[in-house]
Parts: structure tokens; sequence; C-alpha cells
């Protein structure tokens, strides 16, 4: 367990009064996120520092526990939530059909499984209107808001550590998406999804990104423009919001989630470096992800994720999916079976979701829908999508359109 100091002098370099005066100030507004990283010591966190609890600031390091899936703070949705609410919407149907009830939502203490986090944002989009829910929500909150996670990265010296820390503590907040960072050519971050179905995703991904380019451009003070945006989910059209905030770097349809930046962003300073205050929260975030439990999700869940950029190859095979996973083919049987699953039970029910999606994009002829989910022939989906729905791809496109 880290060790707090027991006076703020031995923090502030000898006790200088004035960075003594700004440690105070920042340790004040980031005092919630701080003891509660570290829950099982409260009593001698609080006796240390003085602390007492309070206040109604993002909590970030709860950790009720929710099962085995994957969980997160569940921000976002209560961002959604609160949109749809001031709309007039009725909220009870769509936290039914999310799995989530009126408590959870209500309780700014309680995670959220991923899973459900998404299936409200993809539910309360609908009811909205709004195909670009998430990338809207990324620009509502004040980015402290975010809680130790972005008191982290802000308290940072150079944009590259920022970056880092970011990415290795992100899953404090979000377990189900792991944070990678990229030090190449380009420099930023890549998002796989863990134990959550990605191609169910569109607007947490979009919130994510959305959120990091603000970040960074907060902590420089400089309109940083992405050399590159993709996005695994596809879009067609024009889309004038994404290319005025991201500059025209976007790409949809990719075979990852990556933020990237030109590298001369890793020498950036950040403006409101405090390396005595990040020294703190480091040993706090360490601590909590020692301390928190893996919660993993379904392996169902993860052979999705490596399906759906081989099927407009024709090479989404169990071998090759077993080779990606860093298993055997029996060992990948055996965890599929376990589930009570086969790999072929997962093929077709993920393209027969990917089809209905694709079929709600008017961009996309049916062709290119075929071609998307490994079909060589459009007779072969025709007869495929006849047999899930009873309908031919054609009359299910007519009639959601009538």
């Amino acid at each position: 367990m880290p060790v707090l100091p027991s006076s703020f002098s031995q923090v502030c370099d000898g006790g200088t009064g004035l960075i003594c005066a700004t440690f105070r100030s920042r340790l004040a507004i980031i005092r919630q996120s701080v003891v509660r990283a570290c829950q099982t010591t409260q009593g001698a966190i609080d006796h240390r520092l003085g602390l007492r609890r309070g206040g109604n600031f993002l909590r970030d390091l709860v950790t009720k526990p929710v099962g085995t899936l994957p969980n997160a703070t569940g921000s976002i949705t209560r961002l959604a939530y609160a949109k749809a609410k001031e709309a007039g919407v009725d909220l009870d149907p769509l936290l039914r059909k999310a799995g989530l009830t009126i408590r959870e939502i209500e309780d700014p203490d309680a995670r959220l499984r991923v899973r459900d986090q998404i299936r409200f944002l993809n539910l309360a989009a609908d009811v909205l209107q709004d195909d670009f829910l998430g990338f809207h929500l990324a620009q509502q909150p004040d980015l402290r808001e975010i809680g130790l996670l972005y008191y982290v990265a802000a308290s940072s010296e150079l944009m590259s550590e920022a970056l880092r820390r970011a990415a290795r503590y992100s899953s404090i907040v979000n377990e189900g998406v792991a944070l990678k960072y990229l030090d190449g050519r380009d420099v930023g971050v890549k998002f796989d999804y863990v134990g959550v179905s990605r191609h169910l995703d569109r607007h947490q991904i979009e919130f994510f990104t959305t959120l990091l380019v603000r970040v960074c451009r907060q902590l420089t003070g400089l309109r940083l423009v992405p050399t590159r945006v993709s996005f695994a989910h596809r879009r067609d059209g024009n889309y004038p919001e994404f290319v005025e905030f991201f500059g025209g770097n976007g790409e949809f349809g990719a075979t990852a989630d990556e933020v990237a930046f030109a590298p001369a962003i890793k020498q950036m300073p950040v403006l409101d470096a405090d390396p005595y205050l990040n020294k703190l929260l480091v040993a706090h975030c360490e601590e909590a992800l020692s301390r928190r439990a893996s919660n993993q999700g379904s392996f169902r869940a993860n052979v999705e994720n490596a399906i759906v950029p081989l099927l407009p190859h024709g090479t989404a095979r169990a071998g090759e999916i077993a080779r990606r996973l860093g298993v055997s083919q029996r060992t990948f049987a055996r965890r599929l079976s376990l589930e009570g699953l086969t790999f072929s039970d997962i093929l077709e029910n993920l393209r027969s979701d990917l089809a209905e999606r694709y079929l709600n994009n008017d961009d996309l002829s049916i062709s290119q829908i075929a071609w998307l989910l490994g079909y060589r022939e459009v007779s072969a989906l025709t007869h495929a999508f006849k047999r899930w729905t009873g309908k031919t791809p054609r009359e299910a496109r007519s009639r959601a359109a009538s």
C-alpha cells in the first residue's frame, strides 16, 4: 500500500509556501477520488490528510460488485439518461430493455455492466433520433468530471506521459475497453474491447475518442488535429460535425479503433503539470489496479470481436480465430462448449445481427452487405437472411423504410 505523506512539507519540497498552497488547492479538488481509490484504508487516509466524506465529485474507483462481466462507472449512461429525460422520453421501457434500473442510474456510486451501457446508448440514440449521440455527449461535460483519470493525466509533465497513464489506468473507469499507448510513426491510443462485443457498439467508442481529443487539446492549450481517427464500425456519407471536430481525418470500417497524433505531441508540455501531485496520484492508481478483480466477460464476446474484421476477407474460420486469441483449436472448442456454444452458432448469429444493422444503412447496397458478411454471392445472403427472418434483405429494407 503506498504510504501517504504525514505532512504537506514532505510533498512540497521542504515546505515551500507557494508550492504547498498549490498542492493544498489541487488536493482539495480531487480529495474524493483519492479517498475512494483507497477505500480499504479510509480511516488512515482521513487521519493523515484530515479529509472528510462529502461533495458530489464523479466517483471513479467505487468497486461495488456487479458480477463477472466487465463494468464501468456508468457516467456516459447517466449523461444519456439525463438528455433523454430532458427531452421528455419515457425512460422505464429503455431501462428494462437495457437491463438497468432507475436505482442504478440514480446511485452515482453504482457501476454498470458495459454491455448494458452499450444497449442503453443504442436505445437512447434511437428514441432521440440522434445518430451521433456519443459524439454529442462527449462535448458536454467539464473534463474534470472524468475524475482521477483526468487528474493523473493533467498533472503529468509531458503529453507522452499523460497518454501512457490514461491508457494504463483506463480500466478503473471502464473494464470493457482496454487502451494501448501507441508510440511509432504516430503517437496516440488504440482501443481494444475485452469481454464485450464490439459490433454492438458505436456511441460509446465515439464518446471515448471525442473525449480523448478534447483532453489533449485542454492539456496543451492547442487545437490539436489528429493525424488519424479510425473506427471499426461503419458509417457512410458526409458528416460535417466529425470533419470540423477531427479535422477530416476520420475513417470508418477500419481494422482498429485508434486516435493518433503527429510524433511532436510526445514532447509537448502539459500546461497544468504538477509532478508532486502526479506522484501521489500514480501511487493510488497503481494500488487501485492491484486491488480490482479482473472481469473478463464471456469468451463469446472475444470470439465475435475477432471474427468481424475477417468476415469481408472470407478468413473468419475457427482455426484462424483460435490462433488470434492465442489458444489451440481444442481449447477454443472447449471454452465455447463451456458457454453452450459452437463456432458455427456464433458466426451465424453474428452475421444475422450485422445484416440487420447494415440494412438500416441506406448507403450500403445489398451486394456490399453480402461482401461485408463474407458471402461471395448476393444469393447466399438472401438465402441466409430468409432463414433468419422469413424475409429477403430487400423486403426487410423496404418494410423498415415504410
